[in-house]
């Protein structure tokens, strides 16, 4: 292992302010708290962005709001663009609407390995829960397992992986690529590596598979995906469905690329953006 003092959060939104000051809320609650906070903001609205300047916890953690104008779903490229923000030799990639477990930080921090890429794991929470949580009526971190056996039982929650801790070891890698279970809701890479393959693919628009691609390229680049499941949970609060119009494309795109040695994108990280419509705010 070669363990990171500092980390940097990169948090992808868009609309959901209300889920993000959860988020907000978890990560103000972290035993450890030597990270950084970078808001990747997907063209939220005015009013959306009101609820993240205004919000006391917001400014304690000191983040970092990065938005550019909403022209659809296009994740990879502000997630791109909140790396350029960010500060830390170590990158952790959370989404919005996922709220880390008060250990989040220490755990990401304790199975962070050379030459790997941890895919964290999440909780998924019903409707009923979500809104309790949104409310203020409900707090999931730092629960006891007590807490968390009853919540399973009563079908508020997908399972108790929030509460289960499994120890660092050579289980944890995975020598070939899969497409299973990858997400970049909670999910964390080494800034050289992320360089080293240009970050994501923003020629991927639309939900679906650019976490896959990016993962695909970092193992074609020789980086092992490690399993952070029963170690770094997320709770995931419930929502709609995503429109996956351009989903069987990008799927294909990933197929294709999983037959070829190929590790850069097509627009990546680095490309030289003329005009760049990106606004950066600090908070705090």
């Amino acid at each position: 292992m070669n363990s990171p003092n500092f980390l940097s959060v990169v948090i992808t939104t868009y609309n959901r302010g209300d889920a993000l000051l959860a988020v907000f809320e978890g990560l103000a609650r972290q035993t450890d708290r030597k990270f950084q906070v970078v808001i990747a903001d997907d063209g939220s609205t005015v009013d959306q962005q009101r609820k993240i300047f205004e919000s006391p916890v917001a400014r304690h953690l000191q983040a970092i709001h990065v938005w550019h104008p909403d022209v659809g779903f296009t994740a990879s490229r502000i997630r791109n663009r909140g790396v350029a923000a960010s500060s830390a030799p170590y990158i952790v990639f959370l989404d919005g609407d996922c709220v880390p477990e008060v250990d989040f930080i220490a755990r990401h921090k304790a199975l962070a390995q050379a030459g790997c890429v941890v895919n964290g794991s999440r909780v998924l929470l019903a409707p009923e829960l979500t809104d309790a949580v949104l409310s203020g009526h409900e707090c999931v971190v730092g629960r006891s397992p007590c807490y968390w056996v009853v919540t399973r039982m009563s079908g508020r929650a997908s399972k108790l992986s929030g509460v289960l801790r499994l120890p660092d070891g050579a289980f944890r890698i995975r020598h070939n690529f899969s497409w299973k279970g990858i997400r970049s809701c909670n999910m964390g890479v080494w800034r050289c590596d992320f360089e080293s393959v240009n970050g994501f693919d923003e020629s991927f628009v639309g939900w679906g598979h650019e976490d896959a691609d990016f993962v695909l390229r970092l193992h074609h680049q020789g980086v092992r995906r490690k399993n952070g499941f029963c170690g770094t949970e997320v709770y995931h609060l419930w929502h709609p469905e995503a429109a996956r119009v351009h989903e069987s494309l990008n799927a294909q795109t990933v197929r294709d690329r999983a037959k070829t040695n190929i590790t850069q994108p097509l627009l990546g990280y680095a490309q030289k953006r003329i005009n760049d419509d990106a606004v950066i705010t600090r908070l705090g």
